[in-house]
């Protein structure tokens, strides 16, 4: 039996490991094609200032976050001061510009085939999508992404937050903030998405990442689908990502090759999805002729509750004691009920 240490506590190397620019150049090979920008001190207080009006940059390439929109004067009527005003003086704010950043931005674009979605050093702005004109993250051009990044709260996390949970904060910043543009899939199939746990170097669980909904595929497929991802973590990550306790998600293809899309810290604000932390701590006490726990929605019944939120699943407080834990404490609890009335009904 393996030795296990049970703590959720982070360090903020572990923290460090997962964000984008740092892993991504060791397993580009079994990843989604991703371009990389540091992102200039200026354009990160752009994101953080909630000071005055929403504006979004000049785009000195004529790029129109909302291309299909209707021109109307009259919406400029705000920004006008009638002669004599007391406010006379008082000048609209100039919307900022970042001409350099634009430029790489749009031929990193173009080299990844004309469309992308955005994330920083951990996140994605998955609670602004609903502003953009497609209603997903897929941008085309620098003034979309901007208008993603700046109209999102979760982001706040990446920015102000990220080490929030490390016992040897010695930060509340990384070094350097990263804009990830990472290849837009038409079809990708949320069915093939699985978060794995690694729990000192070795994987002790898989969960189906879409928890909301059932997929009658993935029973025919459980099997198998363990085996592809058992081998993939052991020949391109056990022995070459640094941390010992880590999560990772990957996609499973059509013609069944295994992409790493993200890395994230064990515990913390890393939702365990379809295991609860204590279970996954047991797993790796216990982890052996049995192989690898691998979760999925078995039935309609155990289909967990949609999570409607401003923030990443990954980066949700569920810590003991929290509102999130509670929820979901209350979820575990109603979907035991509906398994044991299916069963009496059946």
């Amino acid at each position: 039996m393996m030795h296990c240490t049970l703590s959720n506590k982070m360090k903020e190397d572990e923290v460090n490991r997962c964000q984008i620019q740092e892993w991504y150049p060791k397993f580009k090979s079994v990843s989604i094609k991703t371009r990389i920008h540091e992102l200039p001190e200026p354009f990160v207080q752009y994101l953080l200032d909630d000071s005055g009006p929403f504006l979004l940059p000049v785009s000195i390439t004529n790029e129109d976050a909302f291309p299909n929109r209707i021109h109307n004067p009259e919406e400029e009527d705000d920004y006008q001061i009638s002669e004599g005003s007391d406010d006379e003086a008082e000048q609209p704010p100039l919307p900022p510009s970042f001409p350099e950043l634009e430029l790489q931005v749009k031929e990193s674009i173009e080299s990844l085939g004309g469309s992308v979605f955005p994330k920083l050093n951990w996140s994605a702005p998955k609670d602004s999508a609903w502003i953009s004109t497609t209603g997903t993250l897929k941008c085309s051009s620098f003034s979309e992404i901007a208008l993603l990044l700046r109209s999102s709260d979760s982001l706040v996390h990446d920015l102000c937050h990220a080490y929030d949970s490390c016992h040897d904060k010695t930060s509340s910043r990384p070094k350097s903030f990263v804009l990830a543009l990472r290849k837009w899939y038409q079809f990708l199939k949320p069915e093939m998405e699985f978060r794995c746990f690694v729990r000192n170097q070795n994987l002790v669980g898989i969960s189906q990442r879409e928890v909301t909904t059932f997929y009658p595929a993935l029973l025919e497929k459980k099997d198998s689908l363990r085996v592809l991802i058992e081998d993939f973590f052991v020949e391109n990550l056990m022995s070459r990502f640094e941390s010992e306790n880590y999560t990772f998600d990957v996609y499973v293809t059509e013609d069944d090759r295994v992409k790493v899309v993200d890395f994230n810290p064990w515990g913390a604000f890393t939702l365990p999805l379809m295991f609860t932390w204590e279970e996954l701590d047991q797993n790796c006490s216990e982890l052996g002729d049995d192989g690898v726990d691998f979760r999925i929605v078995e039935g309609q019944c155990a289909v967990r509750p949609g999570l409607k939120t401003a923030v990443p699943y990954d980066y949700l407080d569920t810590s003991p004691g929290s509102g999130w834990d509670q929820f979901m404490r209350n979820a575990d609890e109603e979907l035991q009920q509906q398994t044991r009335n299916a069963q009496a009904g059946a």
